[in-house]
């Protein structure tokens, strides 16, 4: 249903906190002109946990009409509360998004029928395409393949989104629920090996800062070439690695704002990127051919 290479597109601020839609019109355009396949709206890089529920209705609804239908646009809508991320799911699906991703319910550590039960009631409730996320690194839960493969046989969960980095998770998915699903890595370091597997694509950071070099090694990728997916992605290497040097999205934001779309600012408790890895950054950026 999706595919490529789909940015987990930052929110652009205004050093006030208040979003700056301005600087969300330049990231959809520029998103759109480097091939960008789909744009993840107010996501854990778009900084979902910030936003009030108002703010983050707002953010999807004009980031819907600013793309204009040129590519899908995925809207974030997981919580930790059941009747919340439904409210979220349902206002996406009013507001033109053409599918949402939930994040599995974090802090609290739901049992694998908890899991089961929040991402069966929202599918029932919320007629939209949705998409598990499975990050437990930043949710202390881990949605199992069990669990997954379980959610599968529901018509509207559409994929999930696997961020533990776990080629071997990746192999389980699939073995468990075959074309049922569709599989996209949400780590940026081993999206190649996760698309060449068998997943339809990357939820990534790193297209924020490089979404051309990112959607051409995605379409390698998933063609079966190998040699050019390989050496595309050499040239995102330190990308991945860096932008992540602290808490995402600090050093995607940081970074976003040296290229001069955006306004260089982040909302407490989240700071700017600290001057120590400001080279580390942008040093990534030049060796993917980013212009400073």
């Amino acid at each position: 249903m999706f595919h490529g290479s789909m940015v987990a597109l930052v929110t652009p601020m205004h050093a006030d906190g208040s979003i700056d839609f301005e600087g969300l019109a330049r990231l959809v355009e520029f998103h759109i002109e480097n091939k960008t396949d789909a744009i993840v709206s107010v996501g854990t890089t778009g900084e979902s946990a910030t936003l009030s529920e108002e703010e983050h209705t707002r953010v999807v609804r004009r980031t819907v009409e600013l793309v204009k239908g040129r590519v899908p646009v995925i809207a974030g809508s997981g919580s930790n509360c059941t009747r919340e991320a439904t409210a979220l799911t349902q206002s996406a699906m009013e507001a033109g998004a053409d599918a949402c991703l939930l994040v599995t319910p974090y802090y609290i550590k739901p049992t694998q029928e908890g899991l089961y039960q929040h991402y069966k009631s929202i599918a029932e409730a919320v007629a939209i395409p949705q998409i598990l996320y499975n990050v437990p690194g930043r949710t202390a839960v881990d949605l199992l393949p069990e669990t997954v493969a379980r959610l599968a046989e529901i018509p509207n969960i559409v994929g999930i989104k696997e961020a533990t980095g776990d080629l071997q998770r990746a192999k389980d998915i699939l073995a468990l629920c075959g074309s049922k699903l569709d599989l996209y890595s949400g780590d940026d370091f081993t999206s190649r090996e996760f698309i060449l597997l068998g997943g339809k694509g990357a939820i990534s950071v790193t297209a924020n800062v490089a979404p051309r070099l990112m959607h051409d090694m995605c379409a390698a990728a998933l063609a079966g070439d190998l040699p050019t997916a390989e050496a595309l992605d050499g040239s995102l290497v330190g990308l991945h690695e860096n932008l992540f040097l602290e808490a995402n999205p600090i050093p995607v934001k940081w970074a976003v704002a040296r290229i001069g779309l955006i306004e260089s600012a982040i909302r407490l408790p989240l700071t700017t990127l600290s001057e120590q890895h400001h080279n580390r950054v942008a040093d990534a950026m030049c060796q993917a051919g980013v212009s400073l």
